[in-house]
């Protein structure tokens, strides 16, 4: 028979138990972050609060990385991180544990000059790297047990000037890549073994430094933000040959100002109905709704009307994995501001902002 001791240790250690099964990456109530910093070339590990936004740093975070750090992807498992080291011109494999800790396996895989982002297709089978001063994307198979990364054979498919941004159609099917340097979106077709084809010849003209891409969940339309020229590009993309199409009123802007604007990076919400722009030097993100029929973007007006504070000087936007949040990292703040969507409306509303110690320029969640 159990004494009032031992009957109140067993309740708690039940209790702790059910606590302890949502500490993992895969626990209810919350998601996990990994967030680069290069500066200090290390990736923090953080659980977010699905209800409140709020970042919690794992134990035994920060972890080490190798030498600047420019992106991070997880695989669709969760299983794997990959980090590409700008400074080494290498990726970084790690295994996820059952806490969400990251365990580096060795050695690294070289990479071109300078790799500044990565692509993954949906089944985690194909990885692609930009980089940016050689030029070149080289692509990588995806080993579903081990996550080990094997070099597509032949030569690294050429691009543009400066390649900085690299975004995947959700059916595998076409990478479209950002090329700062010359101004331009090329787009390839990915061939089963991830061998790329120029499907965009010559490249598509786009606005001045453009720094990141963003297609719809539907693969229809693909945006692509400019930081130099102040404005955003839109395109309907072919399904057949991945050919894309400008349209009607792109590019468009943020504001009426004849004030350059720098958009340093956007998202099309998982919903698929609105878009988020990034102003860096503005320190805030626009909104606005997009047509289903030709992806047209229209500024909410809704109260209270974009644009919404971010952190100073935001350099990424991104989805949360539940569709309800939207995360913003900061670079001179240095922080993460985490906004809430509302679905009726696409407005925002800010519920918490958590620091990264130093600047991040990259993230990955996983639930």
């Amino acid at each position: 028979m159990l004494t009032r001791a031992s009957l109140a240790i067993s309740i708690l250690a039940i209790f702790m138990g059910l606590a302890a099964c949502g500490i993992g990456r895969s626990g209810a109530g919350h998601q996990t972050a990994y967030v680069i910093t290069p500066f200090n070339s290390s990736v923090g590990v953080f659980h977010i609060d699905n209800n409140t936004g709020a970042f919690s740093q794992i134990l035994g975070s920060p972890y080490a990385t190798g030498i600047s750090p420019s992106s991070i992807l997880l695989h669709p498992s969760g299983k794997f991180a990959y980090i590409s080291n700008a400074g080494e011109n290498n990726i970084s494999l790690f295994k996820i544990t059952s806490t969400g800790a990251p365990t580096e396996v060795t050695p690294r895989t070289l990479t071109g000059q300078n790799p500044a982002s990565m692509a993954m297709d949906s089944a985690g089978s194909l990885l692609f790297v930009a980089n940016a001063t050689s030029n070149t994307i080289t692509g990588y198979s995806i080993s579903a047990s081990t996550g080990a990364l094997t070099a597509v054979p032949g030569p690294p498919a050429q691009t543009g000037f400066s390649p900085v941004r690299l975004a995947i159609t959700p059916s595998g099917k076409f990478l479209y890549v950002a090329n700062s340097n010359s101004a331009s979106l090329s787009g390839f077709s990915i061939d089963s073994s991830g061998g790329l084809t120029p499907v965009l010849n010559p490249p598509v003209a786009v606005g001045a430094g453009p720094n990141w891409i963003a297609i719809d969940p539907s693969g229809k339309f693909l945006y692509a933000a400019s930081l130099a020229a102040g404005n955003f590009s839109g395109f309907t993309i072919d399904s057949g040959s991945g050919a894309l199409t400008r349209m009607s009123g792109s590019p468009f802007g943020v504001t009426s100002s004849t004030t350059t604007t720098p958009l340093s990076s956007l998202v099309v919400d998982s919903s698929g109905k609105y878009l988020y722009v990034a102003n860096q030097s503005g320190n805030n993100v626009y909104a606005f709704t997009i047509d289903a029929t030709t992806g047209v973007p229209a500024a909410i007006t809704a109260t209270p009307v974009p644009p919404y504070a971010a952190g100073t000087a935001p350099i990424f936007i991104m989805n949360d994995t539940t569709g309800k949040l939207l995360f913003v990292g900061n670079q001179t703040s240095p922080s993460i501001t985490v906004f809430r969507i509302t679905p009726a409306s696409g407005i925002l509303t800010s519920i918490s902002t958590s620091s990264t110690a130093s600047a991040p320029t990259s993230m990955a969640v996983v639930k």
